[in-house]
């Protein structure tokens, strides 16, 4: 099982230095990918809970692979309606190449109404944006020349070249919990990726995957949870326990639990612990890291492909 992070691209004293400080330390502690977030715009309701600056993931990530070598990188997850997709398949294609096959491609609905608004797209079909711009990026990624018509888009004999570079291209992860979300996946995802859910809550969850993938013809897709990691001295007894909260015996057997369920990859989110606990946001990245770093070494034994 190959672990990931997630990298505060946001929030006061995140800088182009602290995103590489986190995405370098990562790699060097032996991490397998490193994913961020995205909103385009900060309405009121966005600022609250994703606090400026706010840096764009695609400009990110493309000025993080160059200044890494081995860790894959993603989003988790791009709102996929907030932009066109001729524009999200280049771009992709293009980080692609420029990272030499590493990239993860997260895509969601998003949430904010006023995010909408501000963008002048329609909240309510967010998700037929979101189905017929995934069918429209998955056409150029593999075919040179592409016609497509639908209902947000229609065009004829348009190239968006040159292709990923990964074969037969970037795995494309599907976020949400919602039932819509699960056949979403099911059609167009190579993984189910939800947030705060362990072994226990997916595994009631996967017959609806497992049915959306048989409707549309295709395999069952992978899962690759999000968890939200906030390491504690002492065991969390709560039965609202998140997976990922407690101590380190009780993260290591959420971890367990994940692996033995054949999940291919667990993304670490520290963000509860850094807005939503004891810890100011300007000391965030210095404590989130050092919880990462207690992982990999106590937890996971990293560099390694698998729990030991």
């Amino acid at each position: 099982m190959k672990i990931g992070i997630n990298v505060l691209n946001y929030g006061e004293g995140t800088t182009p230095e602290s995103i590489e400080t986190w995405v370098r330390g990562a790699e060097e502690l032996g991490y397998h990918l490193a994913m961020i977030s995205d909103h385009v715009t900060l309405p009121p309701e966005v600022a609250g809970a994703f606090p400026p600056p706010f840096y764009d993931p695609f400009t990110t990530l493309a000025w993080l692979a160059g200044r890494t070598s081995t860790i894959e990188l993603g989003t988790t997850v791009v709102v996929l309606p907030y932009r066109h997709p001729l524009q999200t398949a280049r771009v992709t294609a293009n980080l692609d190449r420029f990272s030499g096959g590493r990239l993860v491609f997260g895509v969601g609905l998003g949430w904010s109404r006023q995010e909408y608004a501000a963008l002048g797209i329609d909240y309510a079909s967010r998700g037929r944006i979101t189905d017929e711009y995934l069918a429209c990026i998955k056409e150029h990624w593999t075919r040179p020349v592409v016609s497509f018509q639908g209902e947000h888009v229609a065009y004829t004999d348009i190239t968006t070249g040159p292709g990923p570079v990964r074969d037969p291209h970037p795995p494309v992860w599907i976020g949400g919990l919602s039932d819509a979300a699960l056949r979403r996946a099911g059609r167009f995802g190579d993984a189910w990726h939800p947030y705060t859910l362990g072994a226990d809550a997916i595994r009631e969850r996967l017959p609806v995957l497992e049915a959306a993938a048989e409707a549309a013809g295709r395999p069952t897709p992978a899962v690759t949870p999000r968890i939200a990691l906030h390491l504690t001295e002492r065991p969390v007894e709560s039965a609202s326990r998140l997976p990922g909260h407690g101590t380190v015996d009780q993260v290591r057997a959420d971890l367990e639990a994940l692996a033995e369920l054949g999940v291919p990859y667990v993304v670490l989110d520290t963000f509860l612990s850094s807005y939503a606990g004891p810890v100011p946001p300007e000391e965030s990245p210095r404590h989130d890291l050092a919880q990462l770093e207690t992982v990999a070494e106590r937890i996971l034994d990293l560099p390694g492909e698998t729990l030991r």
